[in-house]
């Protein structure tokens, strides 16, 4: 079967190599970060950084985005993430959302998850979106941001130095190697941040192994052009017609892209099993199973591998390391760029409290402790994931041939099918967590290290009248002290003034913090503000309130990427700022 491959349906920009004005080979700035590697997670770092007002160099060996098929899923925790950097629309233009899938033993349908989706989200659970989209879309906002961060492509780096005295020199070479202006040259940074992916070469310059565990199965990966009408969904066949003994996965994508991934058996040889004679009509036999007749051509043909990788520490001196450079996770579950992009939102704030000078660096200790405890999470739903998707020993195959037999008839067994799709990570033992007297006075709500939920809320327009927002809305690349229920009363003033001496204080002292105030509304008069005129967002059910069980002068402190780090019942300015002053200053 002969089909001719077509093209992805994008046209990346390209860039040339650039060299700053150097000095005796050496570029005479030292750069704050020097960010090594231009993918999603590189690029998020970059403008987290950038709202906070951080200098940043992005180092990509590219010349372009990337091609081919990579990530495709973006997760709602990742959504969020870029909501508070103020890209999330384009992404939701873009992007299929989705909210569950479908699984299939050879011709019956076994199990159907649906994530958690309801009236109080902004955001859906998932959308579908190519990795070459999702790096086209960031850097669109980078190139918005041209002051804050230069881009270098078609730049390798060749060897790093840590410097006794703090920062590293980074030797770099910018164009290709039959450029004949091609020349090493060197660059300072204060710090240095590696997300050139799982063939890290800093974490290899450095001798840094991945730990964890390899396995042995493999996945031809396809894209494919195919204009279907049938819904976004994620769909997996077990044992299908189409493909016996066999393992497939089936994602829509924008654009009439659609991804096919089909495992490969034992006694098939990898290199022959990419060749396009060979994947064609396992590709047809797949769309002729699902009952899809329409033409399609083939893009992109790969293979993968499962890796279950991890470093045991993420800061290495002033070399921080985040995405696949730090960890390789199992595409089961999509925890790989979404959980690249956490790593970004939380080391993006840390950092960048650490070069503006108002935080100790102690601070980026916390950044490794809380992503390899998330990773460590991760990988462990990801290994159960890969397990039951590919399994790696007779044991677990006869397991998995018993439950998908069963389900169809026995309910019990069908969630043991569960992809378990990544979630956020809530860190329950990070050491920024804020624990207190009254901890334990609170039946509900989300504790210390979690992350902070949706919910909807009203707000106010520019002109005083009440509108509907979500409680994300409100939250910026700041710190957030969400103070709930107080009501006007003339004796409230002393604590009113304390509340604006603090946010004055922490100004002057260059700390992002931001009070936000949530009182309570009669839901039926949607102009009135007179029962709480100096609120920022009202709780006309008491929905919220009873989520957080919070009552008048309940405080929950929000770090800038959304976790909560500390609450109290009745919350004082002073309580905050010595909240604010161990996570910054002292965490020892």
């Amino acid at each position: 079967m002969t089909r001719p491959f077509k093209p992805y349906p994008f046209e990346p920009r390209h860039y040339p190599a650039e060299v700053p004005p150097l000095v005796d080979g050496r570029d005479p700035v030292e750069r704050p970060v020097a960010i090594v590697g231009g993918g999603p997670v590189g690029m998020t770092l970059a403008l987290a950084l950038a709202r906070q007002g951080v200098r940043s160099v992005l180092i990509e060996a590219d010349d372009s985005v990337c091609t081919g098929s990579r990530a495709i899923c973006i997760s709602r925790r990742s959504l969020e993430i870029f909501k508070r950097l103020g890209i999330v629309d384009g992404f939701l233009q873009k992007g299929l959302a989705w909210t569950g899938g479908r699984s299939f033993y050879r011709d019956a349908e076994v199990f159907r998850f649906a994530m958690h989706q309801d009236d109080e989200q902004s955001l859906p659970p998932m959308i579908n979106i190519a990795q070459y989209q999702i790096e086209q879309l960031l850097l669109d906002e980078i190139e918005r941001h041209a002051a804050l961060i230069d881009v270098r492509w078609q730049t390798r780096v060749t060897a790093i130095e840590q410097r006794p005295e703090g920062g590293a020199t980074l030797t770099l070479r910018s164009g290709t190697p039959a450029d004949p202006s091609c020349a090493d040259w060197q660059m300072d940074a204060a710090w240095v941040v590696a997300c050139d992916g799982g063939r890290s070469t800093i974490r290899d310059l450095l001798g840094l192994k991945l730990a964890g565990t390899s396995y042995e199965g493999r996945y031809v990966i396809v894209d494919i052009e195919l204009d279907s009408t049938r819904a976004t969904e994620r769909l997996a066949y077990f044992d299908p017609p189409s493909n016996p003994g066999s393992t497939v996965l089936v994602h829509k994508q924008p654009d009439n892209v659609w991804r096919i991934d089909y495992q490969l058996r034992d006694d098939e040889d990898p290199d022959a099993a990419v060749l396009p004679e060979n994947v064609m009509p396992r590709v047809q036999s797949v769309l002729d199973s699902m009952g899809e007749t329409g033409a399609w051509s083939p893009i992109w043909i790969t293979i993968y591998k499962a890796n279950a990788l991890t470093l045991e520490r993420y800061r290495h001196g002033c070399v921080l390391f985040a995405g696949d450079a730090a960890h390789l996770v199992p595409i089961f579950g999509v925890r790989g760029a979404n959980s690249g992009i956490d790593d970004a939102d939380n080391l993006g704030w840390k950092l960048g409290c650490v070069v503006n000078g108002i935080a100790s660096p102690a601070l980026l200790d916390s950044y490794s402790d809380e992503r390899v405890y998330a990773a460590h999470e991760n990988l462990g739903y990801g290994m159960k994931s890969t397990e039951f998707m590919a399994p790696p020993s007779f044991a677990f195959d006869l397991m998995r041939t018993a439950v998908l037999g069963l389900a169809e008839r026995h309910a019990a067994v069908r969630p043991l099918i569960n992809p378990r799709q990544t979630h956020a990570i809530a860190y329950r033992q990070s050491p920024l967590n804020l624990a207190s007297n009254e901890t334990d006075v609170f039946a509900r709500g989300p504790a210390p290290g979690a992350v902070l939920p949706e919910c909807r809320l009203l707000g106010l327009n520019g002109d005083g009248a009440r509108v509907d927002i979500h409680l994300t809305d409100l939250l910026g690349p700041c710190f957030t002290a969400l103070r709930f229920g107080r009501q006007p009363n003339p004796d409230n003033k002393a604590s009113d003034d304390a509340w604006r001496q603090l946010q004055s204080t922490l100004a002057g002292n260059g700390v992002p913090f931001r009070l936000i105030r949530i009182g309570v509304a009669d839901a039926r008069d949607s102009s009135s503000t007179d029962a709480n005129v100096d609120a920022d967002a009202f709780d006309p059910t008491g929905r919220v309130h009873e989520m957080f069980d919070a009552q008048p002068g309940t405080v929950y402190l929000i770090r800038p990427d959304g976790h909560v780090l500390a609450r109290w019942r009745d919350g004082m300015p002073a309580a905050v700022r010595q909240a604010l002053n161990a996570t910054l200053a002292n965490l020892n």
